[in-house]
């Protein structure tokens, strides 16, 4: 096995040369890292990185702690995250939650142990014991998809944050409804105490102020932000004596939920009832109606939140940060719309929903 020193003899360099070539430590001219890169490509030397951690006192590590890790949401998140954390040199340890607040506080400590240099967090709907961890070791941490109340910066920690809009997207599912004529439209909402389970509800109602409809309690459920929560939600729904005709769920999961409980009671889409969803995902565009979708920017939700993280490691006291990235609304054919002729090259582009609000202080 390749050693430094095989290395330095190699390019004709120091050992400690070729120490800040791989560390980044001090500045090497351009020739002389090439060929640093060189020879250790040529001799195939794999960096011992526990022991570089030991002398640098860096990891070049960060965590990411994400719950529902099978949701293709957060998968895609998460495939955004290791893509930017790979093209900066820094690896990933992930850790899944559950979207249990002691877990929460248990998997962060855990990450922490194993000397992160800061971590990627979609905080549960209950992140007290999650906050003070973290404000108590000043770890540096951005939170994505889900914000949380955090005090003005002053003495405290400062938490960047970075998701997708929400409300204005919602919104535009419920006045598209509404503009097909639709009066009863329902909401499956995700778990309660989630920024996107508020936010989404706002979005619903303004959505429907903006139509002229009344909002009825009766159409708002919860499925929990999970399938089988909004299998029981919709069904729910489908028991009222007035039933609704439009239905918007809130995540994709709820919509494959959503979906079950239509077929169980015999009810075809959009014939019966007309469905639009939040989140659109891989298989989307091959069911039978096509979904009529929200497509959230999942892998530049990670990718930024990596970005965010490495300029709060470069400058710790920097104002604290929110960032909202835009949506896109897919049309397609469950909401009850004739089916759009595809381009030979491929399905339509979504049509962007709203304006990127970026770097607003939180």
């Amino acid at each position: 096995m390749a050693t430094m020193a095989d290395v330095a003899r190699s390019a004709g360099v120091s050992v400690a040369t070729v120490s800040h070539v791989l560390n980044d430590t001090r500045p090497v001219l351009p020739h002389t890292r090439q060929a640093v890169l060189d020879a250790i490509d040529e001799l195939g030397y794999t960096p011992n990185t526990l022991a570089r951690s030991l002398v640098t006192s860096r990891t070049r590590s960060i965590g990411l702690a994400v719950s529902a890790i099978s949701n293709p949401y957060f998968t895609e998140i998460l495939q955004g995250v290791e893509a930017e954390a790979l093209r900066h040199g820094y690896s990933l340890l992930i850790a899944d939650p559950h979207d249990d607040p002691a877990h929460e506080r248990k998997v962060v400590q855990l990450l922490h142990e194993r000397r992160v240099e800061g971590m990627i967090i979609a905080p549960s709907a209950e992140p007290g014991e999650l906050l003070a961890y973290l404000g108590r070791h000043r770890v540096p941490a951005v939170f994505l998809d889900r914000l949380v109340d955090l005090p003005p910066d002053g003495d405290a920690p400062r938490f960047d944050q970075i998701c997708a809009e929400s409300t204005e997207p919602t919104a535009r599912l419920v006045t598209h409804l509404a503009g097909l004529g639709h009066r009863r439209i329902a909401l499956v909402a995700g778990r309660p105490g989630l920024s996107t389970t508020a936010e989404r509800i706002t979005g619903y109602r303004h959505g429907l102020a903006a139509s002229g409809l009344p909002y009825d309690e009766r159409l708002l459920v919860h499925g929990h932000s999970e399938s089988a929560g909004a299998e029981r939600a919709t069904t729910e729904l489908l028991s009222l004596g007035s039933r609704p005709t439009a239905l918007v769920t809130a995540n994709n999961a709820m919509t494959i939920g959503a979906l079950r409980a239509l077929r169980a009671h015999g009810l075809s889409v959009p014939a019966d009832i007309a469905l639009c969803c939040f989140d659109d995902f891989a298989w989307a565009d091959l069911f039978t109606p096509r979904l009529t979708a929200i497509a959230q920017p999942s892998r530049d939700i990670g990718a930024r939140a990596v970005r965010v993280l490495l300029d709060r490691l470069a400058a710790p006291d920097r104002p604290a940060r929110t960032e909202r990235l835009p949506c896109a609304f897919v049309h397609r054919t469950s909401c009850g719309c004739p089916d759009t002729p595809r381009r030979p090259d491929g399905p339509a582009q979504p049509e962007k929903s709203e304006k990127a609000r970026k770097g607003t202080p939180s």
